[in-house]
C-alpha cells in the first residue's frame, strides 16, 4: 500500500519570476487563503538577494502577517546561502528551509553564484543551523533529470549527491525537473532506483512541465514509489534563472484531481484560491 500523498503548494515559485511586483498586501491575503486549503506544506517565500529575486524582497513582512491559527499547513522558505538561512531560522513559524543544489555546475553558478563544491559547504552550514534551530532542511536536486548546458548528467550522479549530502543528516530531498526535460522513462528509473536505495529518506518530485506532459510525469513518479509532489495553482511560474517561458510549474489542480481519492483538502477553499490566482497572475 502506498503512503499518504504529500502535496506542497509553491506560490513562491509562482511569484518569483512574475514580471511585475505583486504588492505585499496581496501576497499576504493569498497566502492566508492557501493556508486554509489543507496542503501539507506551503512554499511561501525566500531569503535571497533582492537584486536577484526582487519579487521576494518582502518575505519578512509577509511572514509576520501570516495567520498560522487553525491550519495544519507548515511553512517552507528557500535560501541560497548561510546568511539567508540565518534570517530564515529567526522565524518560529517556518518549519522547512529549502536549498537548491544543482548537479549541473553551470546552473549552480547561475542560480546561487557558487560552484557545486562551494554549495556542498553551504549545505553543511545550513544543515547545522537547521539542527540548532529546530528546522528541517529540504535539498532540491536541481537539474535532477538532465540539463541543457552539456554538463555531465546521469542517474548515478543524482544518487552520488544524495548519498553525499545525506551524510550530513539530511533526510528530505526533492528531485527538480528545472527546465522540464524529464521523461516518463527517466522519472521511472530514478524513483524506482532511489527510493529502495534510500528507505530512510523522503524523496519527492518538483516537476516543471508543459500542459501536455503533466499526467505522464505524475504517473511515472507515483507508480515508482513517489508520494510527495510540489505544484502551483494554475501551473504558474518556474525557475526565473532557467529562462524558459514555455515550462511552468506542475499545476496543483492536476495533482489534486489525480490524487483526489488519497487527499483531504478543502476543495471549496481551493477553488476560491484559484479564483484569486486568476486575479493576481494577469
Amino acid at each position: 500500500m502506498q503512503n499518504k500523498i504529500t502535496l506542497i503548494e509553491c506560490p513562491r515559485d509562482a511569484m518569483q519570476g512574475w514580471p511585475h511586483f505583486i504588492d505585499t498586501t496581496t501576497k499576504i491575503k493569498y497566502l492566508n487563503n492557501l493556508l486554509q486549503v489543507g496542503f501539507t506544506v506551503l512554499d511561501c517565500g525566500s531569503f535571497v538577494s533582492p537584486k536577484a529575486i526582487p519579487q521576494m524582497a518582502d518575505t519578512k513582512e509577509v511572514l509576520a502577517n501570516l495567520n498560522m491559527k487553525n491550519t495544519k499547513t507548515k511553512l517552507l522558505t528557500i535560501v541560497a546561502n548561510e546568511r539567508g538561512a540565518q534570517d530564515a531560522t529567526a522565524f518560529p513559524q517556518i518549519s522547512y528551509i529549502g536549498f537548491p543544489f544543482s548537479i549541473s555546475e553551470t546552473f549552480q553558478q547561475l542560480n546561487t553564484n557558487s560552484s557545486i563544491a562551494e554549495s556542498v559547504n553551504r549545505v553543511e552550514a545550513i544543515q547545522k543551523l537547521c539542527v540548532e534551530n529546530n528546522k528541517e532542511l529540504v535539498v532540491y536536486i536541481s537539474m535532477g533529470f538532465g540539463n541543457p548546458y552539456g554538463d555531465a548528467y546521469s542517474p548515478e550522479i543524482v544518487q552520488h549527491w544524495i548519498t553525499e549530502l545525506s551524510k550530513s543528516g539530511i533526510t528530505n530531498f526533492s528531485l527538480a525537473d528545472t527546465v522540464g526535460v524529464a521523461t516518463p522513462e527517466n522519472i521511472a528509473y530514478l524513483f524506482s532506483t532511489l527510493i529502495p536505495a534510500f528507505p530512510n529518506l523522503s524523496i519527492g518530485a518538483h516537476f516543471h512541465t508543459t500542459k501536455d506532459t503533466w499526467q505522464e510525469k505524475i504517473e511515472a513518479a507515483y507508480k515508482n514509489g513517489c508520494t510527495k509532489f510540489d505544484g502551483a495553482i494554475n501551473g504558474i511560474g518556474g525557475c526565473p534563472m532557467a529562462q524558459d517561458e514555455l515550462v511552468g510549474n506542475m499545476d496543483m489542480l492536476h495533482l489534486v484531481n489525480y490524487f483526489k481519492a488519497d487527499i483531504n483538502l478543502n476543495l471549496e477553499q481551493l477553488d476560491d484560491c484559484r479564483k484569486v490566482a486568476n486575479e493576481i497572475f494577469v
